[in-house]
């Protein structure tokens, strides 16, 4: 039986098609439109057979590293910046004070960047909230709206590619 979070975020991440949008409104994405159409995931690992390599080869090492590396530098999408949007993802708090989340990481998927690796970089979205965000825990899935752009940041739980400062944060909640 697949976990309702789990099947929630999935659904997130392959929400692709704009629905509900008015042409005033804001452009509902989902995360594959962040990724550039000719990007290539996979590219680093492509010419390497990890079937020999051993958890304490110095060749595994070099490849996790090469790997990072290229998460970190992954392209957005330019084609999006300047797009007003709303997007559904995953809380990963940068900035909290008494109870209110100044400054977060959107991520695709429950977990990424505290219980695993972070996403690739045209995967994370750092925002910054709207004033009086209080009541937002970690991990908490959200609607965010407002202004995409493309920004580089170097956060200490992962490297975002782009950047909304929130118009509006909505809670999702699974039904039962």
């Amino acid at each position: 039986m697949i976990d309702r979070r789990a099947a929630l975020a999935l659904a997130l991440f392959t929400c692709a098609a704009p629905f509900g949008a008015s042409a005033d409104g804001p452009r509902q994405i989902g995360w594959p439109e962040l990724m550039p159409k000719d990007w290539d995931a996979a590219k680093a690992m492509n010419s390497v057979d990890i079937s020999n390599l051993q958890d304490d080869d110095p060749r595994a090492n070099a490849l996790l590293v090469k790997m990072r590396e290229a998460a970190d530098n992954a392209p957005p999408n330019l084609a999006l910046s300047g797009t007003a949007i709303r997007i559904a993802g995953f809380i990963v708090p940068l900035e909290e004070v008494r109870g209110e989340i100044s400054e977060f990481l959107l991520v695709p998927y429950f977990g990424a960047c505290i219980h695993s690796p972070p996403p690739p970089a045209n995967q994370i979205i750092h925002v910054k909230a709207p004033p009086a965000s209080s009541g937002w825990r970690s991990m908490d899935m959200v609607w965010v709206t407002g202004t995409l752009r493309v920004n580089r940041a170097d956060t200490m739980m992962g490297m975002s590619g782009y950047h909304i400062s929130a118009e509006a944060l909505s809670r999702i909640t699974a039904s039962k």
